[in-house]
């Protein structure tokens, strides 16, 4: 009988050492060779400070700011090791009140705009750890940007053409900005 387990044994102490050790070792030092930034987390550095990873959205809440989408993660915003969406459809009593809570914070952040709010800043992405809006977000948000900071709205629209992302590849996805680097351009300004 103990014949019959042997081969079994073997075989997964094997692929073990295959699919537990040597490949991800493998991987993990290919990824250190060829994509070293990516795969050290795509982190932003000014100074020697770590200021974010471009991949992982972050909370800004002063005006002066372009704001992201909105988190669904728990216990805290931007919480990477609780990436997940919020699982509430659109007739949930409570995704509709935090949207409209959102719609009005960004109205009192800017109460001369009666554009209509995009989407993309009242509603959480699928992981809560978005990092970009939509063109049509940041424009929304250019003119209080700008005014705060006392610059002008070509300055602004301009910074936010020219960190606006177009489709990977040319044809997956939506244009995007990422609003840390969008930021980031926006204190380098002064």
């Amino acid at each position: 009988m103990i014949n019959h387990f042997k081969p079994a044994l073997l075989m997964l102490l094997v692929w073990t050492l295959i699919t537990g050790v040597f490949y991800p070792v493998l991987v993990t030092h290919l990824g250190q060779l060829l994509f070293p930034r990516q795969a050290n987390g795509s982190l932003i550095e000014k100074d020697g400070k770590v200021l974010g990873s471009e991949l992982i959205g972050q909370p800004f809440g002063d005006p002066r700011y372009f704001w992201g989408r909105p988190s669904a993660t728990a216990p805290h915003a931007y919480n990477a090791g609780a990436s997940s969406g919020s699982n509430q459809g659109p007739t949930n009593p409570a995704l509709l009140a935090a949207i409209k809570s959102r719609v009005q914070a960004l109205r009192n952040a800017d109460p001369g705009n009666t554009a209509p709010v995009p989407v993309d800043l009242v509603t959480a992405s699928g992981s809560g750890l978005d990092p970009h809006i939509s063109p049509a977000a940041a424009a929304y948000q250019a003119a209080r940007v700008a005014r705060l900071r006392n610059l002008s709205l070509p300055v602004v629209e301009d910074l936010v053409k020219r960190y606006t992302e177009g489709r990977q590849f040319g044809f997956l996805g939506e244009p995007r900005v990422n609003v840390l680097k969008l930021n980031l351009a926006l204190d380098a300004l002064r």
